[in-house]
């Protein structure tokens, strides 16, 4: 029966087709259509009295990868057309068609396709885990239980745009400093593979002995030259190990982000980020109606960050077994006192998603502040780094030329 119904969903598939025919006059005429098959065109236009004569599936170009900000944008698009009374089969169609990304409209026809067979709208998404997660589904259905589905996408889309700024920023202040470790690295390694052996040749016809610095510089610069490519594929392979070690290894994942917590810049700002995050995640849900215990499913994994995911199951627990959910915060270690404070507040006054909705404000804004702050402070401090270390290995190049000179 499953398979029959399967075969059926599979059978149903729509794909636009150009079609050119002619009508009862003889005049040629031509269009496109959306149908499940050439024969299911065909057919729609002899109902329309046109015998078609040459019926071709659009091939659509292959487009980008679906990212987090396409799928915030189509439901923002979603929550606005339904409120303003649009059936659901037009709101999909409209955005698959006026959607930047080809990836993204035959997305949607699939999905479209599944509720058009009877499949509800959240056992749609359920099908693509990838783009639509468990919050998001949970969601969908909340609203479709309820009958307020156009409040509970705009709310989503509301979490989503949030969640996407927040984690925009992150990147923003982490994306100058890696950038310019990698610039150094580069130059450092320039300076050693072709700069230095030619002031080395230079120096033994000196014929003197040279300074400690200059000759720690060539040392260094001779096991460049030697083991140049031990040094890049040796750092590009730790990395894809490490990358592949974090993607398959829980236990990888918990360490590294761990670490991560741990710097006295960074750190402080990525917990920020996973509070804000954890926080609006669980005012989202819980205000849509989703049991606490079940509400904490989705926010664990919603933190981005695995030492709030144990602690999300710690919490979890602890509230299934009749503990408050701010003395639960509390016992895990990883909230900050006016967090757990405020969602006490929130609980004894039964306004539990708005206070953690003000919780999550405070620390976007926090992190609005520390992103800032990060970027006035890490420019001057990595000028001096950069200068240091490239100044040193200059000055250590040029010592015996100084020195000589004044011999001289």
């Amino acid at each position: 029966m499953a398979t029959g119904v399967m075969a059926r969903r599979d059978a149903v598939r729509e794909a636009i087709f150009l079609w050119e025919g002619r009508d009862k006059s003889g005049r040629i005429v031509k269009g496109e259509m959306r149908a499940g098959g050439e024969s299911v065109v065909a057919a729609s236009l002899r109902r329309r009295g046109i015998l078609a004569t040459k019926i071709k599936k659009q091939s659509l170009p292959r487009g980008r990868r679906i990212s987090d900000k396409d799928i915030t944008l189509f439901t923002r698009q979603l929550a606005t057309m339904m409120r303003a009374g649009v059936p659901l089969m037009q709101c999909f169609d409209i955005v698959a068609r006026g959607h930047s990304n080809p990836a993204v409209g035959r997305l949607l026809s699939d999905i479209r396709a599944d509720v058009e067979t009877g499949t509800s709208l959240n056992q749609a998404f359920r099908k693509y885990p990838m783009y639509f997660d468990a919050l998001y589904s949970n969601l969908v259905a909340a609203g479709e239980q309820a009958g307020i589905l156009d409040t509970l996408l705009d709310r989503l889309a509301t979490y989503q745009e949030k969640t996407l700024a927040i984690k925009g920023k992150v990147k923003k202040a982490m994306f100058y400093p890696v950038t310019i470790v990698l610039v150094a690295i580069l130059v450092v390694s320039i300076i050693m593979i072709w700069v230095v052996p030619s002031f080395k040749q230079v120096f033994t016809s000196f014929g003197a002995d040279l300074p400690a610095p200059t000759l720690m510089v060539i040392a260094m610069s001779n096991f460049f030259v030697k083991y140049w490519y031990l040094l890049l594929f040796g750092s590009l392979g730790f990395g894809y190990f490490l990358r592949q070690a974090w993607k398959r290894s829980t236990a990888v994942q918990a360490a590294v982000d761990r670490m991560l917590l741990r710097p006295p810049v960074i750190g402080p700002l990525l917990k920020k980020s996973s509070i804000a995050r954890w926080t609006r995640t669980l005012a989202t849900t819980f205000a849509a109606g989703v049991p606490l215990v079940e509400a904490l499913d989705s926010v664990g994994p919603a933190a981005g960050n695995a030492v709030f995911k144990e602690a999300t199951r710690q919490i979890q627990t602890e509230v299934s077994t009749g503990t408050s959910l701010a003395q639960a915060m509390q016992n895990s270690g990883v909230f900050p006192p006016m967090a757990v404070q405020m969602t006490a507040i929130g609980e004894e006054a039964g306004a539990l998603d708005s206070m953690l909705s003000k919780v999550a404000e405070y620390f976007e804004r926090e992190v609005d502040e520390t992103v800032d702050a990060l970027a006035s402070l890490l420019e001057p401090m990595i000028m001096v780094i950069l200068g240091v270390i490239i100044g040193s290995i200059v000055v250590a190049i040029y010592l015996p030329i100084f020195k000589l000179g004044q011999v001289v």
